[in-house]
């Protein structure tokens, strides 16, 4: 009843089905309508929209399989499906394969692998080193989970392993078995040096190459079984290998299906036959042999032969196998090639032969070593022998055939076998092996349209571990069950021993056919028989053909029928040859691995190759017993029977392992990438046994949950009642609730057991509880919103009605106020226009009487006017003939004065039109534009002038013709009277009348002339003005073009100085990038030599535990190296002697091979580690360089002022030349009186003071002037030149008058004359802005010269106050000082000039250095000398002066007075003896406890410590001394490290003070750079004697590798809370839900006792920050430190996030942000938020983006493109690859969506690695940091034991 109503529940309207399809397998369906018990069919839909009818079954009534819920489909568990069934497999199988991508999928415990025919880049190390480590359940389906989980097997059960990896050929079992032992190499590593892990990866291309050929399904089919023992130590690292073959397919060697290829090696050869060493091969084409030319497929595609052989070569040579021995096996092989293209040919019908110089025969016997008559001889013939006699027979062509084919394999069988014995050889090992991981890379089930003997033995042997494997499910089902107490109940599955029985049993079908074999006459149809009379009624798996009577049928596991052809079985079980051809091979003189192949043929366990043992191990191959024949007897033994014992052996090592297994499927037969064939896969699914496991796991309880993760997961279907505190009673509450049927449940001691079905039953509820929950919420929210929508209306509504009611009311107001508007326009209007039409009425009457009017009066007033005029006519006309006769008079008087002037005037004319024709004037004229202008203008005045005169002469003519006719009217009686003789004279008067009026017309003419000038002048000075408005015109446009140009020079100015700019932020920052890559090599290099540091001390410390110390001669070790190698000292420790010696002893022990390898390998990184140091410095060098080149570049881009600026410094410079002479003199002048008080005013130093500076002042005075001068000449020259082109002189603008008509030669001499005004200006300013500019830095000089003569004051007065001795040095180290100064100033002001200047001040400094070391030395020496003395006096006990001798008079009273002084004052140095070294190491670093040091003394006090007595050290100038403390404290640091590394106090504490004493070795060097931050005091404390700058670099070295040390110390603690607090854990209780989960349970994200929290994260965080702030650790190297824990944190989480599928979900993208955010405030509360951590996770934040952002549109796609700029390409498709819902409500993320996403994606240029660098570390530095403290103020506890220590 309660089964009918969950079907009733289940199979309801909208419920998915399964239903069977041919095409298909299984096509998805859903119910239209609700089935109700009884029904004889459903009512379906198809996907394709198609309605369909499916009936029921009358008999069974078995309903189709339901599907899973969306949620559950692509599970990397196929387990995990609450419905457990083929069609659910297959799909589930399919949308990982074909949708997200995935090839591995979890069953169980077998891990199914579907080839995708395509490289995948998910096999890198990063895969291998994100998988190292991890719970198998944890991290998404992979061969490396199963390699991982085989390793931790091993490791934690102390039990072998074996990984069984199976599936047709094609599916890629030698790919995976290969990458599981490329998994074991990489995790474990080797013992030795001798690479026993590259050894074994090494042995795969040489068993492709010889047994791995092409065939129709797949390009490399290993056509043989192989079982690989990788052998571990007690450390678990790989120590040696062994191999097993099993079953090698000779029969390629001689024949290949179409489309197939014989072994890769032949083609190889082939390929390569042109290179020198294979000429003697004889060898050419593939195509040219019969062995390799049958398949007519003799290239596969993107494979070359030639380089895969190289490949090979090298394999050989790393597995020992030399050069001789490669050309031997080369040679075997090219004569089995030449051996079958020997032809035989018929002779008879009973016998053959072979043609005399047969080339291919006659090379086969060449290569071999044998003679052609011997081969060709039994080639054709035979041997039979008899009791008595031996026979030769002959053999037909046919049979000779097959004989040359059976050597042909036998000979390659032989070599197989050697080549996989010296592959075991150079795989073993002397170390006691302790464990093994087994690897079987063996062939799946295999069927064909002809199957032979080698497809019944592949078969049978998959039936064997079929077995095996499902004894090996049903057991782990029964402990499952006893482990969790639930009643056990026996599960029926399917048993295939009846199967074996038939095939190995007695009068089974391997012993029929060894009983055949026996027979004489024994043949295939006769077995044949045989069988069907045993088997075929009696076994119900045995059945023969209908149509044939040579074959039989064997149904297999899984309901596979398999048809065999019998032709054959017993030829390929007997596997025969002939002796005497293997006689002749045998008696090869010339071919000694031809011998060595044949030698041990009695001893051979299977002459054909493939017997187990081969190779292999002792204790599993098959010895005979002694007391037989070997020869007789194991040649007796048939291939059957070899391989029946050789596979009972596997299965009992694989019985004493446990096994792993990896189902490979082949996707489709067409080896096409990402393509799925449901038919193929489900009949692989069903021969390699998955669906029998699926099977098994439904038939009990397959669905498991804790009790924790059933309540979170199903909390929503309980009441608030039926929660208790206990959850398991809780549970068993609400499921007795929820499902009546007990048996479809069980609870267990920590989980819950469900039937198939149970949890989709239980999703389906908790969905649709979910789904009236969201209705319910929907419901409320959508009246909510509805109410509010509706109260939003209501209020605009009433906000409308009141806006219009507004508006009404002003419309109304506006129209009354208009229409009150208009009436008074009107009203106005009116008036206006009558007021209008009367004033013009009146204007127009008043208009016509002034008309009137005035015509009246105009008449009157004409009237008048022409009486008036008539008067003065008549008065005019009387008068006007009065004057005419006046006039005849007159003109006849001036006639004769006109003649003798116009010919005096013709005269004067033409002199002056000569004048002004001439060149000369003309050249006056012109010169000069503003000249001409001029006398252009005074000669118009001076013509205006000549006009004025010409009037005046015309009036004074008028005025003397007027009284000269006065006086003819007084002579004209007097001519009366003498009218006779006028009459005479009529004749002349006559004449002189014409010339008269010759006179007048030139008189006219010459005003004619005289207006024409006129004219022309006053068109001149129109032109003039004309062209001087269009020159002002060019002038403003000329300006413009200025402006324009100014500010378009500006703007490239500007645009250049940006462009230089920024080429100067990209340049640095390249050099950067390229220093932190040269740190970061360097910095590897490092760690790499600490590593082989490490090892080799591992080696010694090994070598001393195995080995006991022999007496004998103790010899050095040459091959101890350290970064300190330069400075390597013999130590006075005990302890580091008895290390020494047993080094030495170690050594005695070691491989001598071994010893020259690690002292050449230390070498070779010495040398790297110098070059790298060497190219660190240059790139530095170069990154300084470059910086100074683009200022001194950027400074160049002001060339305008070069000239200026180089006046300037030459000024400079010989002012500065002149004040240092007058600083020597006034120095020399002061020390010359330093002991009479020279600096007291009006002493001689304090004039000679005044007097230079008086002089100083009036030569600057003097120089200003000068400088002046000189600048101005300089510019004018320089102006000059640059105008020269466009200047042009005077004189060409005169040369003919027509030019000063020529506008564009005024025009460019109005231009010239204008550039001389700006130049004159430019000028003027040039000089004013340098005149200012000189006169400031003249008075900073004269400031600069005060200041520094109160300096030499201050200095002389301090020096007057020191004692003789220290006031020379005193003034030498000023000395030297002052000159550094200046030499940095001249540097920085120009480079260039100041090379000569640095020369001259580094002599001077060098010859003060001598000075002062001959200085300390003579002190040294009186010092030594004074010693002596006083030891001398006191032991003759005189005490009075008069013993000294007359030179120590002077020091005596000296010496005395200061010696106790110095004593007194603490001088911050500490003594100890020689002897006290080991003691002072001993306390100050090995025993030292940080925890105490860091809480109760100063930071860094051993450093101080150390120095201190470093001080002492050079101070006494004792060089070993310096060196040997050093060294002891840099060996002591590396051994307290190697003791104590794993400490991450230790290691944070030794990191402090390693920086510190590098910092006081800088700080107290005396270099420029760093004791510029000193105090006055601490400067007096700086190193004295000895340079140790390559010392700094050797600590600056350990102090990376203490740095990397830190960095591993806290990446091993926070590796474990990592994945945990940022991934599993919920901080955000509730957010994501727990979906169900297969049989590889995951790490539950439930808070339990012991689990990692993102709190553990922080509080770890917190606890590094405060232990390396209480040690004082530098606050930049603490940033460094902070970046490179959050960059682990940020790539070990999100390379999680990218390898598994469970945490691809929106809800776990929350939780990320949200753990992000976490960190972030962390970060904001310690100060760090600038030190570039952030930027580190920033990958990780944006995947968490990602998980977030919606995945639909073109849209979302390119807001997801622009988003993850920090993802690559391969991260962001992974995401969204494994991005799956949670709950039923989120929507998986399509596959033409993440296309678009890869379209949009494809131009971006970036590494295809999908993970994150986990091991990756930043490049570490130490910048300067200066200590403040005082060491004269650091106060030694006594806590410390360093009682020894003396303070100085």
């Amino acid at each position: 009843m309660n089964m009918n109503r969950e079907l009733e529940y289940m199979f309801v309207q909208c419920a998915r089905v399964w239903i069977p399809d041919a095409e298909e397998v299984w096509k998805s369906a859903e119910l239209t309508k609700d089935f109700k018990n009884g029904d004889a069919s459903l009512q379906l839909m198809l996907e394709d929209g198609t309605s369909i009818e499916h009936k029921l079954d009358p008999k069974t009534k078995n309903l189709p399989y339901l599907r899973n819920p969306d949620i559950l489909v692509g599970e990397n568990d196929l387990t995990a499906l609450s419905y457990l069934h083929e069609p659910a497999v297959l799909h589930n199988l399919k949308v990982r394969f074909i949708d997200s991508k995935l090839i591995y999928t979890y069953c169980g415990i077998v891990l199914v692998a579907i080839n995708p025919y395509e490289t995948l880049g998910i096999y890198g190390t990063d895969i291998i080193n994100a998988y190292s480590g991890q719970n198998m359940g944890d991290m998404d389906p992979h061969i490396f989970a199963v390699a991982e989980e085989a390793y931790k097997q091993m490791a934690r059960d102390e039990r072998n392993q074996s990984i069984i990896v199976s599936g047709e050929s094609g599916a890629g079992k030698t790919v995976s078995a290969k990458y599981a032992m490329r998994y074991f190499a990489t995790v474990s590593g080797s013992t030795s040096e001798a690479n026993v892990e590259q050894k074994v990866l090494a042995s795969n291309p040489i068993m492709e190459a010889i047994g791995n050929a092409k065939t129709t399904r797949n390009d490399n089919s290993s056509r043989f079984g192989k079982y690989i023992e990788i052998g571990f130590d007690t450390r678990y690292r790989i120590i040696g290998a062994n191999m097993r073959t099993y079953l090698l397919e000779k029969s390629r060697v001689v024949f290949q299906a179409d489309e197939e290829r014989n072994y890769h090696i032949f083609y190889q050869l082939c390929a390569s036959s042109h290179l020198p060493e294979f000429k003697t091969l004889k060898l050419s084409s593939a195509n040219d042999f019969l062995y390799t030319r049958q398949g007519r497929s003799p290239v596969i595609q993107g494979v070359d032969d030639t380089k895969e052989l190289s490949t090979t070569r090298n394999a050989f040579t790393l597995l020992g196998i030399n050069e001789s021995y490669q050309m031997g096996l080369f040679q075997v092989l090219a004569a089995i090639l030449h051996l079958g293209n020997v032809e035989i040919k018929d002779r008879d019908s009973d016998s053959s032969l072979i043609p005399p110089n047969n080339r291919h025969l006659t090379a086969f016997c060449e290569l071999v070593g044998v003679t052609y008559q011997d081969m060709s001889q039994w080639l054709c013939h035979r041997k039979l022998k008899t009791a008595t006699e031996t026979y030769v027979k002959t053999l037909p062509r046919l049979q000779a055939t097959n004989a040359r084919d059976a050597l042909a394999k036998h000979i390659y069988a032989k070599l197989f076998n050697w080549i996989v014995e010296h592959v075991n050889k150079a795989l073993i090992t002397n170390i006691k092996q302790h464990s093994f991981i087994g690897v079987l890379d063996i062939y799946g089930f295999e069927t064909f349209e002809i199957n032979s003997f080698e497809q019944f033995c592949i078969n049978y042997a998959n039936e064997k571990l079929q077995q095996q494997f499902n004894m090996h499910v049903f057991k782990l089902e029964q402990e499952e069950y006893m482990k969790e107490q639930i009643p056990w109940t026996l599960i029926d599955f399917y048993d295939n021993q009846p199967c074996i029985n038939l095939i190995e049993a007695k009068m089974g079908i391997l012993d029929l056919l060894d009983e055949e074999c026996k027979m004489p006459k024994g043949s295939d149809d006769s077995w044949a028989q045989k069988l069907y009379n045993t088997h075929l009624k009696t076994c119900s798996l045995f059945e023969k053909p209908r149509m044939s009577n040579r074959a039989f049928i064997i149904q297999h596991f899984a309901d596979k029928q398999v048809e065999y052809q019998c032709e054959g079985f017993l030829e390929k079980n007997k596997d025969t040859v002939n002796e005497d051809q293997i006689n002749v091979l045998k008696a090869s003189k010339k071919f000694d691995l031809l011998v060595e192949l044949f030698q041990d043929e009695e001893k051979a366990t299977s002459p054909t190759g493939q017997v187990p043992g081969t190779g292999g191990r002792t204790r599993l191959s098959i010895k005979p017993d002694k007391g037989r024949d070997k020869s007789s007897k194991e040649h007796k033994k048939t291939v059957g029977c070899q391989f029946r014992n050789s596979l009972q052996m596997l299965m009992d090592t694989l019985n004493a392992t446990t096994p792993h297994y990896v189902r490979c499927i082949k996707p489709n037969d067409f080896k096409l990438a990402f393509s799925f064939d449901p038919k193929r896969a489900v009949q692989q699914l069903r021969a390699c046994g998955v669906l029998e496991t699926i099977r098994i796991s439904a038939a009990g309880f397959p669905s498991r949950w804790t009790y924790q993760e059933f309540f979170s997961r199903y909390r929503v279907l309980m009441k608030q009642k039926d929660v208790l505190s206990d959850k398991k009673l809780t549970c068993r509450n609400v499921l007795e609730k929820l499902v009546e049927d007990q048996d479809k449940y069980q609870f267990g001691k920590t989980k819950i057991f469900f039937r198939a079905g149970q949890v989709a039953y239980l999703e389906k509820l908790r969905a649709d509880k979910l789904r009236v929950a969201c209705i319910r919420i929907q419901k409320t929210i959508r009246c909510w919103l509805a109410r509010k929508k509706y109260l939003r209306k209501r209020s605009a509504a009433i906000t409308i009605q009141r806006f219009t009611r507004g508006y009404q009311a002003r419309c109304l107001a506006k129209f009354m106020r208009r229409t009150q508007a208009a009436t008074i326009i009107q009203k106005y209007q009116r008036m206006y226009v009558e007021r209008k039409r009367y004033r013009q009425k009146q204007a127009a009457a008043l208009v016509m009487q002034t008309i009137l009017r005035a015509y009246m009066a105009r008449q009157k007033y004409q009237g008048l006017v022409r009486e008036h005029n008539a008067v003065i006519i008549q008065k005019r006309v009387r008068g006007w003939l009065a004057r005419c006769w006046y006039k005849r008079c007159l003109v006849s008087l001036v006639y004769l004065q006109c003649c003798f002037r116009r010919m005096k005037a013709r005269r004067e004319l033409k002199k002056l039109k000569i004048e002004a024709r001439s060149v000369e004037h003309f050249k006056k004229l012109n010169k000069g534009m503003e000249n001409k202008i001029m006398q252009l203008q005074r000669r118009i005045d001076e013509q205006s002038k000549d006009n004025r005169s010409i009037n005046e002469k015309l009036v004074s003519l008028e005025t003397s013709s007027t009284a000269e006719r006065e006086r003819m009217r007084g002579e004209l009686s007097r001519l009366r009277g003498v009218e006779e003789d006028a009459k005479n004279k009529g004749n002349q008067v006559t004449s002189l009348l014409e010339q008269l009026e010759k006179l007048r017309k030139e008189l006219s003419s010459t005003q004619k002339e005289k207006k024409t000038i006129e004219d022309w002048a006053q068109t001149y000075r129109d032109e003039m003005e004309k062209m001087v408005s269009e020159l002002k015109d060019q002038n403003c446009s000329l300006k413009k073009e200025k402006d324009d140009l100014n500010r378009l020079i500006q703007e490239q100015s500007q645009q250049m100085t940006e462009k230089m700019a920024r080429a100067i932020v990209e340049k640095t920052q390249q050099l950067e990038t390229d220093l932190n890559e040269e740190r970061s090599r360097y910095q590897n290099l490092l760690t790499e030599h600490l590593r082989l540091e490490e090892k080799y001390d591992d080696l010694k410390e090994t070598m001393v535990s195995s080995n006991v110390s022999k007496p004998g001669h103790r010899r050095t070790d040459s091959t101890h190296s350290s970064n300190e190698s330069e400075y390597t000292y013999n130590s006075e420790y005990a302890e580091l002697e008895e290390g020494s010696r047993a080094a030495e002893d170690v050594t005695r022990g070691m491989d001598t091979s071994l010893t020259l390898k690690l002292q050449k390998r230390l070498t070779e990184l010495e040398q790297e580690k110098q070059s790298l140091r060497n190219e660190l410095e240059n790139r530095e060098d170069q990154f300084q360089r470059a910086r100074a080149r683009d200022d001194v570049e950027f400074k160049k881009a002001r060339g305008a002022e070069l000239e200026y600026e180089s006046l300037k410094r030459q000024e400079l410079e010989s002012e500065n030349k002149k004040l240092k002479h007058d600083l020597v003199e006034i120095r020399r002048s002061l020390l010359g009186n330093a002991a009479t008080g020279a600096g007291a005013p009006g002493s001689p130093a304090y004039k000679v003071v005044l007097e230079q500076l008086n002089a100083s002042c009036e030569e600057l005075e003097v120089r200003k002037e000068e400088v002046l001068i000189l600048r101005s000449q300089l510019v004018s020259q320089k102006e000059a030149m640059h105008h020269k082109e466009t200047m042009t002189e005077p004189s060409a603008y005169v040369e003919d008058v027509s030019k000063l008509k020529d506008a564009g030669e005024l025009k460019q001499a109005y231009i010239g004359l204008k550039d001389t005004n700006r130049l004159l200006e430019h000028q003027l300013q040039t000089q004013r802005r340098g005149y200012d500019s000189e006169v400031e830095s003249l008075r900073g000089e004269l400031q600069n010269v005060k200041e520094e003569n109160n300096r030499q004051q201050q200095l002389l007065a301090q020096n007057l106050q020191l004692p003789p001795e220290a006031r020379i040095e005193a003034s030498l180290q000023h000395e030297i000082t002052r000159l550094t100064n200046e030499n940095l100033e001249l540097l920085a002001e120009d480079p260039t000039a100041s090379r000569e200047a640095r020369v001259t001040i580094l002599r001077r400094m060098v010859d003060l250095m001598e000075q002062l070391e001959k200085q300390d030395r003579t002190i040294r020496k009186l010092k030594k000398q004074l010693k002596v003395y006083s030891k001398r006096i006191g032991e003759m006990g005189a005490q009075t002066e008069g013993q000294t001798s007359p030179g120590q008079m002077v020091d005596e009273p000296i010496h005395p007075v200061n010696i106790p002084r110095r004593e007194k004052d603490f001088q911050g140095m500490l003594e100890y003896k020689k002897e006290d070294e080991l003691k002072l190491v001993k306390n100050l670093i090995l025993e030292l406890k940080p925890r105490g040091v860091a809480v109760n003394l100063i930071p860094g006090l051993p450093a101080y410590i150390l120095f201190m007595c470093l001080r002492h050290a050079d101070y006494v100038n004792d060089d070993q001394k310096v060196r040997t403390l050093l060294t002891s404290t840099i060996n002591s640091i590396k051994k307290i490290l190697k003791k104590r590394g794993d400490d991450f106090e230790t290691v944070s504490f030794w990191l402090s003070n390693t920086c510190r004493f590098l910092h006081c070795l800088k700080q107290y060097s005396g270099d420029e750079a760093f004791i510029k931050h000193n105090t006055q005091r601490q400067n007096e404390h700086i190193l004295s004697n000895f340079d140790l700058a390559e010392y700094r670099q050797v600590i600056s070295d350990l102090a990376i590798q203490i740095y990397q040390q830190l960095i591993k110390c806290m990446e091993n603690i926070l590796q474990p809370m990592i994945v945990s607090g940022m991934l599993e854990h919920e901080t955000i209780q509730g957010v994501s839900g727990v979906k169900p989960t297969g049989l590889r349970k995951r790490t539950s994200s439930i808070v339990d006792e012991g689990t990692y929290t993102l709190d553990s994260i922080l509080r770890q965080l917190s606890a590094f920050h405060s232990t390396m702030c209480q040690h004082g650790t530098d606050p930049e190297l603490i940033k460094q430190v902070v970046k490179q824990q959050f960059y682990i944190i940020g790539a070990v989480t999100l390379n999680n996030l990218l390898l598994r599928k469970d945490m691809c979900s929106w809800s776990k993208g929350m939780q990320i942000r949200y753990n992000v955010s976490q960190l972030e405030e962390w970060l904001r509360d310690k100060g760090l938020m600038t030190c570039g951590a952030k930027e580190t996770l920033e990958p990780l934040i944006q995947a968490a983006q990602l998980l977030q952002v919606k995945k639909k549109t073109d849209e979302d796609a390119e807001a997801i493109c622009s988003m993850c700029l920090a993802l690559t390409t391969a991260q962001i498709v992974k995401v969204l690859n494994l991005y799956t819902p949670v709950n039923e409500f989120e929507e998986r993320v399509s596959v033409a969506f993440i296309r678009t996403i890869q379209t949009r994606l494809r131009d971006r240029c970036e590494s295809p690695q999908l993970l994150m660098d986990t091991k990756m570390i930043y490049p570490v530095t130490f910048p300067f940091n200066p200590s403040s403290l005082a060491l004269e103020t650091i106060q030694i506890p006594s806590s410390l034991n360093l009682s020894f220590l003396t303070r100085v």
